[in-house]
Formats: structure tokens, C-alpha cells, sequence
């Protein structure tokens, strides 16, 4: 799809999955906001993608997850800069790193993939629906089935469990991508909300897990990304959509709809995540 004349948000885009949505997105005629922590590795990000597009339209977004202090600033300062915003992607996320909080005391990745993200979106809120039809992409990952949400945890209450409290983040993100699309839906608002994940990809997410054992199939970062592309770009995408590769057990493929664990089903629990995500953040959206 020609995105000329469009501009979109990518959080994570100066590596890995995000970098390869910049890339895709600026090839196709867009202005693309490649946010992240490091100036440096956004400008060095930006001039790998002009050297392959030198028309390429990109400005440099800094902006710490790990804070909701600096997204609030970031929201603010995009806001202020762009008269509208057609595409937000979600992306940026850490994936068992070691026991951590974010600097407002949440669980390192239940804060930076599902928080940050949630105040990030409300704080864009504005902005998206001055869009005449903006899209929102939350990536989630296949890490969301079986877990939990616990909300005795999301501060680390409970003894760290890496990969519990990564696909509790995961779950989280997918929830937050259902409940914003129903909730959208019953406003009557132009945005629409879908949910994504890569796969079983290989990119700097991984750096926590070592070697990657034999056998182990993986998808390039640019095949990772085909899902969330589709679902921020393709016409006829539906909100409440949740996009990933189309192979056995969804780990490698082609985009294709995805499946959603029972437990993102649950509306009690999604209700009462948004309300604590509101109330957590001071936010208040759509």
C-alpha cells in the first residue's frame, strides 16, 4: 500500500522488528518517526534507511519507556510537531531481562511493553483520531498463551519469574489491543485497534537467551515484521484483528489472522485492566 503523504510512529524502530517497519514503511512513501532510548542509534538507524532511500522522509524520536515521565513529554512534543497521526506502532519490548523495575516501579517488562505503551497511545489519542482513519498496532507474541495476568504482580510483588512475567506483558499488550478496539467501536471513533506478533524472530530481543539451540527454526526481523505491516497497512483490516505468521504453531510463515489464547477472551479481566491503566497512568481514552 502507497503510504505517501501518511506518517507513522514506530516505538523500538532503530533495531530489529521496529527498524524493519521504518524501513518498509519510509520505502513506501511515508514520514516515519523512529523513536527510541539512544539519539545516536536513531540517527545511525535513519541513515542506513537513507542510504537504501535517500527520498526517505524520517525524523528521530527519543524517548525512555522505562519512564512514564519521558512518554508523557514525547506525546506532547509529537503532538505538538504533527497535525495528525496515521499509523502507531507499539513495538518496543524487553523479553526476560534480568529482575528490574521501571524508574515508576513496575516489573521491568510489564512496564515497558504494556504501560509505556498504554500512556503512549493516550497520549497520542488526539492526534491519531485527527487522522481520518489511523490505525494502532500493538504487538504482541505467541509468549501470550498459557500466561496469566496477575494483578497481585505487576510491581514485582511476587519472587521474579522471567518468563512468567514476559508473557504476562505479552497478554497485557494483546488484552489492551482487544479492549481499545471494543472500546473504540462503542465511541464511534475512525481508529482502529489490531494486535500483532512476529513469530519466533531473531533480533536483539533475544540477546537474553544465549545461543540459539539447533533445531530451532527463526525468522529473519524482516519476516518478523510482515504481520504488523499487513495490520498497519493492508485495506480491509477489521479492528479487534490479531496478525501473525501463518506456519506451524505460528512460528514461521506468511502473515496470516492469528489465535487468540482464552485468556485475552476474558472481558471482567479487561475491563479491569483498562480501568487500572487509567488510573495508574491518569489517562482517559478513547
Amino acid at each position: 500500500m502507497d503510504m505517501t503523504g501518511k506518517t507513522a510512529l514506530i516505538t523500538g524502530a532503530n533495531t530489529g522488528l521496529g527498524f524493519e517497519m521504518a524501513r518498509a514503511l519510509a520505502a513506501r512513501g511515508a514520514h516515519v518517526i523512529v523513536a527510541g532510548r539512544s539519539a545516536a542509534k536513531l540517527d545511525a538507524a535513519i541513515a542506513r534507511i537513507r542510504a537504501e532511500t535517500p527520498e526517505a522522509s524520517l525524523a528521530p524520536g527519543v524517548v525512555d519507556l522505562n519512564s512514564l515521565a519521558s512518554v508523557r513529554d514525547f506525546a506532547q512534543a509529537v503532538a505538538a510537531m504533527q497535525p495528525s497521526l496515521d499509523v502507531l506502532i507499539n513495538n518496543a519490548g524487553v523479553m526476560v531481562p534480568p529482575e528490574g523495575t521501571t524508574q515508576d516501579g513496575f516489573e521491568t517488562q510489564f512496564g515497558v511493553n504494556f504501560v509505556a505503551h498504554f500512556a503512549l497511545t493516550g497520549g497520542l489519542f488526539k492526534t491519531l483520531t485527527a487522522a481520518p482513519a489511523a490505525r494502532v498496532v500493538t504487538m504482541s507474541s505467541i509468549g501470550h498463551r498459557g500466561a496469566v495476568l496477575d494483578f497481585g504482580n505487576f510491581r514485582l510483588e511476587k519472587p521474579y519469574d522471567p518468563w512468567r512475567e514476559y508473557g504476562q506483558s505479552k497478554l497485557a499488550d494483546l488484552i489492551f489491543a482487544l479492549e481499545f478496539d471494543r472500546r473504540l467501536r462503542r465511541a464511534g471513533s475512525p481508529v482502529t485497534s489490531v494486535a500483532a506478533h512476529p513469530g519466533v524472530s531473531q533480533t536483539d530481543l533475544t540477546r537474553n537467551l544465549g545461543p540459539v539451540p539447533a533445531g530451532i527454526e527463526m525468522m529473519s526481523a524482516a519476516d518478523g515484521a510482515a504481520p504488523a505491516l499487513v495490520a498497519a497497512t493492508a485495506p480491509g483490516i477489521a479492528g479487534g484483528q490479531f496478525w501473525g505468521p501463518d506456519g506451524a504453531e505460528e512460528r514461521t510463515g506468511k502473515p496470516g489472522l492469528a489465535l487468540v489464547d482464552d485468556a485475552a477472551l476474558d472481558d471482567a479481566k479487561a475491563e479491569r485492566l483498562w480501568h487500572w491503566a487509567e488510573e495508574t497512568t491518569g489517562l482517559r481514552y478513547p
